[in-house]
């Protein structure tokens, strides 16, 4: 009897260490895996520069090594729709993109705007065309992000809101492209302080409009800080003469080592 009765008693010992184990695991597991995850925007968002798109996503260039693919992976969200696209702007994210969101999408995240301000017209600009050109581009784009894109922000935010809102949204912003003070071949330091604050102008503006709307702002200038164009160690393309679409985006490691953290901080 004794011995049935510590048999008894280790056995529920151990039950009740393997309950805890259970759930401190599944504390560690994002609250937002339990609901669809929706991963809507641009090519920052798709993965364009990091390579292996799947066949589907065409044009769209939807990447296996981008971070919302990543995150699906790792957290097995009770359902994943990839609607991130390159070259999408506001207007497209409204019109293409929120189909798929509803009550039960746990999770949203976006990155838009950069499209809407000229970003892509602004590096060919800046990178063929002298200082005082590039500077002048550039200062329509900042006129651009500071007088209209908020309000087109707004519509998106607000339209994700509506269709999804249990959501935890998680609005990623964009890195500083250089890092400065170095010698570095191409764009002169005139170009790379204007691009890099035009950056901060706009991450600065989605970051307000996120907050307005309760969302997080996710931002990746941190992560990315020691991985600009010009560092050594560069998570950016440059200009890429052979695949012209991959310049000034995040190659694979940027993803994972850039936006990646960003997304599981916040969610």
């Amino acid at each position: 009897m004794r011995r049935s009765r510590l048999l008894l008693f280790l056995g529920t010992l151990l039950l009740a260490g393997t309950t805890a184990l259970t759930g401190a695991a599944a504390a560690q597991a994002s609250p937002q895996a339990a609901g669809g995850y929706v991963a809507l925007g641009d090519s920052y968002s798709s993965g364009v520069g990091a390579g292996s798109y799947t066949a589907e996503s065409g044009d769209c260039k939807r990447s296996t090594k981008a971070y919302p693919y990543l995150w699906q992976a790792a957290n097995s969200p009770s359902s994943f729709d990839f609607e991130a696209c390159s070259g999408a702007r506001t207007g497209d994210v409204l019109s293409g993109q929120l189909g798929t969101l509803s009550t039960a999408t746990g999770l949203v995240s976006i990155s838009v705007g950069g499209n809407d301000a000229g970003f892509a017209d602004v590096m060919t600009t800046c990178v063929l065309q002298s200082d005082s050109t590039c500077l002048n581009r550039i200062a329509t784009a900042r006129a651009y992000v500071e007088s209209t894109l908020p309000g087109r922000l707004d519509s998106v935010y607000s339209a994700i809101r509506d269709r999804a809102p249990n959501a935890e949204v998680v609005v990623l912003g964009y890195p500083r492209f250089y890092k400065l003070g170095t010698f570095c071949v191409g764009l002169s330091e005139t170009k790379r302080k204007a691009v890099n604050d035009a950056a901060d102008l706009l991450d600065n503006a989605i970051a307000q409009r996120a907050r307005a709307h309760g969302f997080t702002f996710g931002d990746v200038r941190t992560t990315f800080t020691g991985h600009e164009i010009c560092s050594g160690n560069s998570w950016l393309h440059s200009v890429d003469w052979l695949n012209i679409g991959n310049s000034y985006h995040p190659k694979a490691a940027g993803q994972s080592g850039g936006y990646l953290p960003v997304l599981d901080a916040a969610a």
